[in-house]
């Protein structure tokens, strides 16, 4: 086994990847604000490049097997040292009906940028996972050592991810970490907001704009109100703990293989949504529906290894989570006039 490399000072560049998306731009900027160069690798198929202006931007597809060649000599280029890996789809429902989509874009992605990595000598990597390995858990908060039993395609291919990046660190002796996201909402920035309608809270502030009533999809599960209980973290708690990942990496500190990023806090689908409709005036606006395939009853992170390793627990709490998702909406008016409105519409 090779000895991995202990440097004591971060190169120039990180890249990340996926860095024009919803997450991948708040990690982008929070790495910028503290001092480090940033080059970002997008195809912009979910990306939007208005949330990285000023940055570079090397508009690739990882699953293009021409990438790899493209990207090592981008990688020298820009003197990248380290990259953070953001790219990859992340919806649930669409992995159950598109499994092979899944696997080509989350599993096939990675594999390519190793390849690209490996080539250009990088050998410092923080890996976006989710809460998604460990599948169905009903009792307690979910600790790193709890054994990873993904329920849909999603979170398998996050899996499958997982150990290749494993196999990549051992065979190359390089220094890497998975973090593994809870649930993920709210925005620091108007521009950065999530535009998707995906998520749970995404998709309830696009209902109530539009005037539909949001849906809770099942009322049946085994918890507290019937419905499902998740851990709602900050995106821009989020950033923070990247780059505290990547600072540990470079430091050479002792760094498990994956840690958890969330609140330590479970909230139920229906408080989520019941929020959210009396931030838009309209309380008590949303119906029930039908389980969705896929969806576990209750995942709520244990914390407490991400404070022991990094110094960082998560400070935003679900109220300012909704509130800043819904201030930033798509329509809101911030006081700023047209040129306001414009800019949040991008």
């Amino acid at each position: 086994m090779t000895t991995p490399r202990r440097p004591s000072a971060a190169p120039d560049t990180v890249l990340v990847t996926g860095g024009a998306g919803y997450i991948g731009s708040h990690v982008a900027h929070t790495l910028t604000a503290a001092g480090r160069g940033v080059v970002v690798l997008d195809d912009l198929s979910l990306g939007r490049p208005e949330r990285v202006r000023g940055l570079t931007l090397l508009r690739l597809d990882l699953t293009d097997p021409g990438t790899p060649a493209r990207l090592a000599a981008a990688l020298r280029e820009h003197r990248v040292g380290s990259v953070i890996h953001l790219a990859g789809h992340k919806r649930v429902a669409e992995s159950v009906v598109r499994p092979l989509q899944y696997a080509e874009q989350n599993v096939t992605g990675l594999l390519r940028l190793l390849r690209a990595l490996a080539d250009g000598e990088v050998r410092t990597v923080v890996f976006s996972s989710s809460a998604a390995v460990y599948g169905d858990v009903t009792a307690g908060r979910v600790t790193e050592g709890h054994p990873p039993r993904p329920v849909n395609p999603y979170g398998r291919s996050k899996l499958a991810g997982e150990w290749l990046l494993a196999d990549f660190a051992r065979a190359t002796g390089s220094r890497t970490i998975a973090l593994r996201y809870f649930n993920v909402a709210g925005t620091q920035d108007g521009v950065l907001a999530d535009r998707s309608t995906e998520n749970l809270v995404s998709a309830t502030v696009a209902a109530l704009r539009a005037g539909r009533s949001p849906v809770v999809n099942g009322t049946d599960y085994p918890t507290a109100d019937g419905t499902c209980v998740r851990d709602f973290v900050h995106v821009q708690d989020l950033a923070e703990a990247h780059v505290r990942a990547l600072d540990a990496l470079w430091a050479g500190a002792d760094v498990p293989p994956a840690l958890n990023l969330g609140t330590g806090v479970g909230t139920s689908v229906r408080d989520v949504v019941a929020r959210l409709c009396e931030l838009a005036g309209r309380p008590g606006a949303w119906a029930e529906a039908g389980r969705r395939s896929g969806d576990p009853a209750a995942v709520v992170a244990d914390v407490t290894l991400a404070r022991d390793t990094l110094g960082w627990t998560a400070s935003r709490g679900p109220t300012e989570i909704l509130q800043s998702a819904w201030l930033h909406r798509p329509d809101a008016d911030l006081g700023g006039g047209a040129e306001t409105r414009q800019r949040d519409r991008a």
